[in-house]
């Protein structure tokens, strides 16, 4: 199981707070811990080596792009 952050930090340091914001950020962790699980349970089942899947996964990561960059 992923445990969700407890605190989502904004960029000035402090924690965001507002309970609406929590509950979207809380439903997209849980969303995509699932989605990146299933992939990366798919990937080994189908011979991918499982530090390379990971690697690959911290990779994607690594590419994103904040909005307007």
């Amino acid at each position: 199981m992923t445990l969700i952050p407890d605190v989502w930090p904004q960029p000035d340091g402090q924690a965001v707070s507002c309970r609406d914001k929590l509950r979207v950020l809380a439903a997209n962790h849980k969303e995509l811990a699932g989605m990146m699980q299933d992939a990366f349970e798919d990937a080994l089942a189908m011979g991918v080596d499982e530090a390379a899947m990971r690697k690959i996964l911290i990779d994607l990561v690594a590419q994103m792009k904040a909005p307007g960059r």
